[in-house]
């Protein structure tokens, strides 16, 4: 019998300590200041997560509902102006909701729900019920219906390509080998795209303790020689005294094509492994052998790509022959273009050498790429807020909005199907940010100038509130009671809030519940419960889920006063895929074929140009050996930030404190910018052909020439919101980054696929304006007989 995993309470010294969960871990509070404080046990905390409660009711901070003005006079599809640079006129609840609830029924009886798009993408709270994509979707299932998106900008390509080759996306969302797999058995970690550690502060869902650190320093202190391959030297920590290859960026697959090559062509593969647990060895040979297109994929052919010396490459590649080799690959690689290949490439190295699922063996996809990765799957299934069923089927990948409200009948490709876009009439969106984390901001502007009516809820007047037509203000994590948990961790937090919302400020939950009253489905969208009745509810899901595997939690009034448990995992010492690897009969993967799919006839019969069936250099639109790069030199990154999450809080003291002038770093190496007359610290104009933005320059041989890199996260702030493509004032990389899907199979995002130009900026630099709210006008109804507005 299998013993049953233990459960283990934290609680702070302190009996009157709450805990908060946010997406980058928990902290304490004592429910009297607001202030919240980094937990003891939580061996590497992030600490700009202390510094947001003081700026909780900044300028911008949404404090009561507010109409676009020309809507409010004209209604749906009248506009004075733009979205993005019209007034708003502040309105009573009541008012708001009667809008919103009467947009929602004018459209379904003119036009079907499938005309309406809810939109979000849940990073507002890490909390299971106050997750407002699932409060939406709730919602609009109740409510005849909406059209979704799928796919994350995370990891799209990701998504689609694993499960042809693997069966699954294990490896890449979950079921990673874990650290005690790796730890003490991999004598050679070769990490594509580094493992930032910025990026492994956050978690969807939560860190009850960051680990990934000491997870990467235990394998080197176990003797682990660790390889950097990518166009940024500081991707790996420097604890961890990385090699670094750096790499032209969106090469990576041609690199390991050529490592391929080395392996067949000295019979340094594992030719058994190759037999029984893979198809299409045959193709991929030929392909590399040059029998398909007459190009031999050996190191030479690679070098002329990559950058890379062909001694080095060869070196690479006998190393990882001759050593126990893991293969790390960060989640940024897929997104450029057709980076669903370099990730077929890495399994079909891992599957010549020939240690997948053993341990120190085999791949896995973003180490680092978000905290949690590498750590025991939960022994327990953790509850969310029950959705119901869509009675709309229609949806659109994710990284695709753009094109669908720009082009809506029009035919696309995905995933080996033809589809339509939809024509949407109505957007509502809540949790989450579309001008941060899509593409070709300036495309997506005229894009959101399309639909009849967008409604959103926001904390802040960022440019989703700002180019919405209806605003309603939501509470923030730190004002509202959840229950907090990981599906990459075995912890369940009990968040009590800091302090109470606004006082016009409500969760979404009670936003929609509101509007689900004018709709007549209140009952339908609650259940009849309230919050903190569903709050219980989960809880008793989750001991339900717990007991089923004999598990005990505690009662609730214990949980909610302990304020964080934690299961033992039964699965920590499973490498990835060594249930296949031990019997592919008994345990075939999800393939046409139950193998590892080094060639997949299904994707080959799609016939899909930009994506064949087997792993494939597909030269990117932008790179630096093309010929977009006479015009434009310099290939942009855009990373994730480190100080804070995706684009939340960049209003507060942490975002401030790194940047200059109220603008963001550009990194660039000293060579770039001694040929561009730069110096540090200067204001540049950042440019291509989609559009341009400020930055201040940030001089470090940490990236490599030619490359330079502007995190993301700033709030759009285009200099005049009137005019199409503005100079954006903030530096957010998003207005450079393309809009195109990294190939027809998958339509993931391709924004590491941008080239762009640098010049310094001539004169004073227009001021930012992000921060400040937009104008706020008396309401143009008001007025009397003579014509002027009441006071």
């Amino acid at each position: 019998m299998t013993k049953a995993p233990k459960t283990t309470q934290h609680s702070e010294p302190s009996a009157d300590r709450r805990h908060v969960g946010t997406h980058w871990g928990f902290y304490s509070h004592d429910g009297l200041d607001g202030a919240i404080r980094s937990m003891a046990g939580d061996p590497d905390p992030v600490q700009f997560g202390g510094e947001l409660p003081a700026d909780r009711l900044a300028p911008c901070r949404i404090l009561r509902p507010a109409v676009r003005r020309s809507f409010l006079e004209k209604g749906p599809g009248h506009r004075a102006g733009r979205r993005g640079a019209e007034a708003f006129v502040e309105v009573s609840w009541d008012e708001a909701l009667e809008l919103v609830a009467g947009e929602i029924r004018r459209v379904r009886d003119e036009h079907g729900n499938g005309a309406i798009f809810s939109g979000s993408y849940g990073w507002s709270s890490a909390g299971r019920f106050h997750h407002a994509q699932s409060q939406l979707k709730r919602f609009f299932n109740v409510n005849g219906g909406s059209v979704r998106s799928v796919q994350s900008y995370s990891y799209a390509a990701g998504e689609i390509i694993l499960p042809h080759v693997i069966g699954s996306t294990d490896g890449l969302i979950t079921g990673h080998s874990p650290w005690s797999q790796i730890v003490g058995h991999a004598d050679l970690i070769v990490m594509f795209g580094g493992t930032p550690l910025r990026n492994a502060q956050v978690n969807a869902g939560g860190v009850s303790r960051h680990e990934t650190r000491q997870g990467l320093l235990d394998c080197k202190e176990a003797g682990a020689h660790f390889i950097n391959v990518g166009p940024v030297r500081d991707d790996a920590a420097g604890e961890l005294d990385a090699q670094w290859m750096a790499l032209r960026p969106g090469t990576d697959a041609a690199l390991l094509l050529a490592i391929a090559h080395v392996l067949i062509q000295e019979d340094h593969y594992d030719a058994g492994f190759i037999g029984r647990y893979t198809v299409g060895f045959e193709t991929l040979r030929d392909y590399l052998f040059g029998n398909v297109d007459g190009v031999i994929k050996d190191v030479a052919w690679a070098a002329g790509i990559t950058g890379l010396e062909a001694q080095d490459i060869l070196t690479l590649a006998r190393t990882m022959a001759s050593r126990k080799t893991f293969i790390m690959m960060a989640w940024a690689l897929q997104r450029a273009d057709h980076g669903e290949q370099a990730y077929s490439a890495a399994i079909a190295v891992a599957s010549l050498l020939g240690r997948i699922g053993l341990p120190g063996g085999g791949f896995g996809f973003g180490y680092a790429s978000v905290s949690g990765i590498g750590q025991p799957a939960s022994a327990v299934k953790w509850p969310s807020l029950p959705q119901g069923q869509n009675a709309i089927s229609d949806y659109i990948p994710v990284a695709r909005i753009a094109d669908m409200l720009l082009s809506p009948g029009a035919e696309y490709d995905h995933d080996g199907k033809k589809r339509i876009y939809p024509d949407i009439r109505l957007i509502y969106w809540a949790g989450g940010n579309p001008f941060h984390h899509h593409q070709d901001l300036n495309r997506l502007v005229e894009a959101w100038q399309k639909p009849e009516t967008i409604i959103v809820h926001e904390h802040w007047w960022n440019a989703h509130a700002r180019h919405a037509d209806i605003v309603l203000p939501a509470s923030t994590f730190l004002e509202r009671d959840d229950l907090v948990a990981s599906g990459r961790d075995g912890f369940l937090g009990y968040s009590t809030r800091t302090t109470a919302p606004p006082a016009d400020v409500f969760s979404d939950h009670e936003i929609l519940r509101r509007v689900a009253a004018k709709l007549g489905t209140e009952a339908a969208f609650t259940g009849g419960w309230s919050e903190s009745e569903w709050l219980e509810k989960l809880y008793a899901d989750a001991q339900a889920n717990a007991a089923s595997g004999d598990i005990s939690l505690p009662d609730f009034s214990t949980f909610r006063n302990v304020g964080l448990v934690e299961v033992e995992s039964q699965n920590a010492d499973k490498p990835f895929l060594a249930a296949f690897r031990a019997d592919p009969v008994a345990h075939p993967l999800h393939t046409p074929s139950g193998l590892i799919e080094l060639s997949s006839e299904l994707i080959a019969g799609f016939d899909y140009v930009d994506c064949p069936g087997h792993p494939a250099w597909v030269e990117p639109v932008e790179w630096l050996g093309g010929k977009l790069a006479a015009l434009y030199p310099l290939h942009l990154l855009s990373c994730q930030p480190h100080d804070k999450l995706h684009s939340q809080w960049d209003h507060a003291a942490p975002s401030r404190r790194t940047k200059s002038g109220g603008r963001q770093p550009v990194r660039i190496h000293p060579d770039d910018a001694a040929a561009r007359g730069l110096a540090q610290g200067e204001v540049v104009t950042i440019s291509n052909a989609r559009g341009a933005c400020l930055a201040v320059v940030a001089i470090t041989d940490a990236v490599m020439p030619g490359v330079v890199q502007l995190a993301t996260g700033a709030w759009f702030d285009p200099a005049d919101p009137s005019t199409p493509g503005s100079l954006e004032l903030n530096g957010n990389p998003n207005v450079l980054t393309p809009d195109r899907g990294t190939s027809r199979l998958t339509q993931g995002p391709s924004p590491n696929s941008c080239l762009v130009e640098i010049s310094r900026f001539i004169g004073t630099p227009p001021q930012v304006r992000a921060y400040r709210p937009p104008d706020l006008v008396p309401d143009p109804r008001l007025n009397d007989a003579h014509g002027k507005e009441c006071p």
